[in-house]
């Protein structure tokens, strides 16, 4: 039968083999069919039940979750997903021993026996799953196991409505072993190991890194990068930032990942400028621990470069143009304007494209629409950042993240990522979200209180222009 698996239990299972006391894992596909089909539910059973029975010693019950853990990954990803819905399904919260305990409580006569059932009401609470997902953390690489698990998981809970208390179940796990008090920062340089640089190529989500010369340009002397890792894991980042070291606050990311810049004397920059943060664990989706990066960051910089004054973003804008095109009434343009707006949605079948006007900035015809288009898409993207919202959070994520952080909406940048991203999602522009220290813990109650949004008055203006078209 074909198997379906992914490059990512591709890896788990080539590391785990190493590492845990299995079998023969050939053994294992002729127990259980790799599509793990009705016929082959009861061997699985039999394996959770010995694990959740316990019987024998440290070393029995470590072999026992080794064994079901490789059951699991020598299956294809139907059948990962069928041994998540029978744990779902078959080893959740018993709700008839639920009720009864309920009822105990509630009878209860003295405290004593209110304390007795209240333990006992809050352990019939906890699935049966939950300690069978504890076993691996016991276990060398269980716990990326388990990362690795809740990142194929996630997709499924949107099909499966019965998945979703799995999930949680592993949510809550991995929320307590990923404490921020658990977690090392650590800088990452050239002379890091290979294996942990190649991560960050795989892992950078926001400018890909192209080649090994681009990426040994974001690790040299006026450049940091951080990243976060658990000592459960410790060759895998969790979320890692790159900083520019520079002077004065940056507007183009093309001038920050110039190679052919030359590189400057950190001991004299005065601004760090964070132009990409990455998460790289797909099942830590919902574990906080971004928020805490930036802060942790800038006490490491400010001890290390005490030259450094100002702390600013470079950042993308995501949803912007999505944003313009499903919103249509928020276009107020002239009609001058209308056909310039075109441009957003047009691929160069005209001749003429928005990537075309940015970069030619020679051309009278491409000056003259950037003359008609500039400011109107600037005073659009000041309200897209500011009015845009989903309940009391801002409708962009990344703004979301430094605004609940406690940043303020600096400045927006005009033609500052023309790669075919950054035009496709932001119409080339980018935000700076400044850092102010003594203001973070205003803003962050502000904006987590209210939805109440700081910005500078160069951004107020901008959104007063557009409000005024």
């Amino acid at each position: 039968m074909k198997n379906s698996s992914t490059p990512l239990w591709d890896r788990t299972l080539r590391r785990i083999r190493r590492i845990w006391p299995l079998g023969d894992p050939g053994k294992l596909k002729h127990l259980i069919d790799t599509e793990l089909p009705d016929g082959d539910l009861q061997l699985l059973r039999n394996k959770i039940n010995a694990c959740l029975q316990g019987q024998g010693g440290e070393v029995s019950a470590r072999a026992r979750a080794a064994e079901l853990g490789e059951t699991y990954l020598v299956l294809n990803r139907e059948g990962r997903r069928r041994f998540l819905e029978l744990l779902a399904r078959e080893y959740d919260v018993d709700n008839a021993a639920v009720e009864e305990a309920i009822t105990r409580r509630r009878e209860s006569v003295d405290s004593f026996e209110l304390q007795k059932h209240t333990l006992e009401l809050r352990n019939l609470l906890e699935p049966p799953r939950t300690k069978l997902l504890r076993q691996f953390n016991e276990l060398e690489e269980g716990v990326k196991f388990l990362v690795d698990l809740r990142a194929e998981l996630i997709p499924w809970t949107r099909e499966n409505p019965a998945l979703k208390a799995l999930d949680q179940d592993v949510y809550r796990l991995l929320s307590s072993w990923f404490d921020v008090g658990f977690l090392d920062l650590q800088r990452i340089t050239w002379r890091s190991p290979a294996t942990l640089l190649e991560k960050l190529t795989e892992y950078e989500a926001v400018h890909a890194i192209r080649s090994w010369s681009d990426l040994k340009n974001r690790l040299r002397d006026d450049r940091r990068c951080f990243a976060y890792f658990h000592p459960r894991m410790p060759d895998e980042p969790l979320i890692f930032v790159e900083v520019a070291l520079v002077s004065g606050i940056s507007n183009n990311i093309n001038n920050l990942l110039d190679e052919k810049a030359p590189v400057g004397n950190p001991e004299k920059a005065d601004t760090a400028i964070f132009y990409s943060i990455s998460n790289c664990q797909a099942g830590l989706s919902g574990v906080s621990f971004g928020n805490f990066l930036i802060k942790r960051v800038v006490r490491d910089l400010v001890s290390k470069l005490p030259n450094l004054k100002t702390f600013s973003t470079l950042s993308p804008i995501p949803g912007f143009v999505k944003w313009l095109q499903k919103n249509p009434d928020n276009i107020t343009f002239s009609e001058q304007e209308h056909a310039a707006i075109q441009l957003l949605n047009d691929n160069g079948t005209t001749g003429i494209s928005l990537s075309s006007i940015l970069e030619n900035t020679t051309n009278s015809d491409s000056k003259t629409i950037r003359k008609i288009l500039e400011p109107a898409l600037m005073g659009l993207c000041a309200r897209y950042l500011l009015t845009a919202q989903h309940g009391q959070r801002a409708l962009d994520r990344v703004a979301h993240f430094h605004l609940s952080n406690g940043a303020r909406i600096e400045r927006l940048n005009w033609a500052a990522d023309l790669s075919e991203n950054g035009i496709g999602q932001s119409a080339g522009m980018m935000v700076n979200y400044l850092y102010n220290l003594p203001d973070i813990e205003k803003n962050h109650e502000a904006y987590t209180g209210h939805g109440e949004i700081t910005i500078s008055s160069a951004v107020r203006k901008l959104l007063k222009n557009s409000s005024n078209r």
